[in-house]
């Protein structure tokens, strides 16, 4: 192992336990803008400073909408982030090769598919409630990155199932 790959298995749980707390955050900051946007006269052109009521009259429904989304995301983020530092202290043990992990990571590749979806949803709503064509929705590399998950998901399970194979033969 090089002294790289020490370090940073070192830093990776304080680092994701840091994401959890700014997730989680981040999921309060949204749901009090939610629920703030119902009390606040002229939401959004009030806050935001400029007059878009005529222009887009479902801005203010749209921006809702996307909070929500937000927060979903946020759920899922979370979710993510508890299976990696499972992940994260398998490797610190010396045992990362365990059907457990491949089920994370099986998990963890839904997740950012359910998460690249949301990102599609919320380009529409901002299709709909501002101007259509101005908003660049698809990318292949979160796609890439969910096969990733799911190959490496695959390999983990693999490896799992010759560790068991092996210490049954010893």
């Amino acid at each position: 192992m090089t002294r790289t790959s020490a370090k940073a298995r070192a830093v990776a749980a304080p680092v994701i336990r840091g994401l959890t707390v700014l997730n989680a955050l981040y999921a309060l900051g949204l749901a009090a803008l939610l629920v703030w946007s119902f009390f606040i006269d002229g939401w959004p052109q009030r806050p935001l400073g400029f007059e878009t009521a005529n222009a887009h009259p479902l801005l203010g429904h749209g921006l809702r909408a996307i909070i929500v989304v937000g927060l979903i995301g946020a759920a899922i983020v979370q979710s993510i982030l508890r299976r990696l530092l499972a992940i994260v202290d398998t490797v610190r043990v010396g045992d990362p090769f365990i059907l457990d992990n491949a089920r994370r990571l099986d998990v963890i590749a839904w997740s950012v598919a359910a998460l690249e979806g949301l990102r599609l949803v919320v380009a529409a709503i901002a299709a709909t409630v501002w101007e259509a064509g101005q908003i660049d929705a698809f990318s292949f590399a979160p796609w890439l990155s969910v096969l990733l998950l799911f190959v490496l998901a695959g390999v983990f399970a693999h490896g799992a199932q010759m560790r068991a194979d092996l210490e049954g033969t010893v």
